[in-house]
């Protein structure tokens, strides 16, 4: 089995790269709904549709990673635990394609049993641009899919929030010490003076269930010395949290 690395940025969802050539740019239209799925313990497959938005022809693929998290950050594996029908595809312009995603095995059982966790990579392959001016947009589509344990629900996740100082950088380390994700975004600091420091208006990343992920941040040490509040969203939800860098708070 392959084992890589997950770049930050390829967990963050979405990807695009440059196929060199000179001129203007080609815009592709590869685009995937919904970006996350969650599969119940009775369901065995869910979906993904893909559709062609642009002006030319679209080739897709579809893999499968089985994405755990450690001190080094987001791993995925090559997995089998899930298969996709059909893996490779051809959308012409307008087109539209359901992509099923199928569970292999069980889901996870036992006492404590947590959520798994699996990454899509959709990527759109190259075609041959050759005698084509301009610079080709290629997109790679970076999807979640959780499995829910059978038995009773998850434990929601359970979130332990800590400011790390290094040198004069901040490191935000969260760990979730519950079954199920954590999705993070929309993170300020407002200290208390009241004064608000954006850290990252977008998705920030995901805590898996047992996991714990480090993010440094841009914001200085400064910002956060004398005590605040860091909010955020987890799951769509807004939460508050008491922080400074000398706190360890649950």
């Amino acid at each position: 089995m392959k084992r890589t690395r997950l770049l930050h940025a390829l967990c963050s969802g979405l990807l695009v790269s440059l196929l060199a050539a000179g001129g203007g740019a080609d815009a592709s239209g590869l685009q995937v709904a919904p970006t996350t799925l969650s599969l119940k313990p009775a369901q065995n497959a869910d979906g993904l549709w893909l559709s062609n938005t642009g002006e030319s022809v679209v080739h897709a693929q579809v893999r499968v990673y089985h994405w755990t998290q450690d001190s080094q950050g987001d791993q995925l594996t090559e997995s089998r635990g899930l298969v996709i029908s059909p893996p490779m595809l051809q959308l012409a312009v307008g087109d539209r394609q359901l992509v099923r995603v199928i569970r292999v095995g069980a889901p996870p059982t036992g006492a404590g049993a947590v959520e798994d966790a699996y990454r899509l990579a959709i990527d759109e392959l190259p075609v041959d641009a050759q005698g084509k001016p301009g610079l080709q947009f290629v997109l790679h589509y970076s999807v979640p899919v959780f499995i829910q344990p059978a038995g009773a629900a998850a434990a929601p996740p359970q979130l332990q929030w800590s400011l790390l100082r290094d040198g004069d950088h901040v490191m935000l380390q969260v760990s979730n010490h519950g079954g199920s994700h954590a999705q993070l975004a929309g993170l300020s600091y407002v200290d208390t003076m009241g004064r608000r420091t954006d850290i990252t208006p977008g998705l920030l990343g995901y805590v898996l269930a047992g996991a714990t992920m480090r993010w440094m941040l841009k914001p200085s040490a400064a910002i956060f010395a004398a005590g605040g509040t860091l909010e955020a969203m987890v799951n769509g939800e807004k939460a508050t949290q008491n922080l400074s860098l000398a706190d360890r708070s649950h």
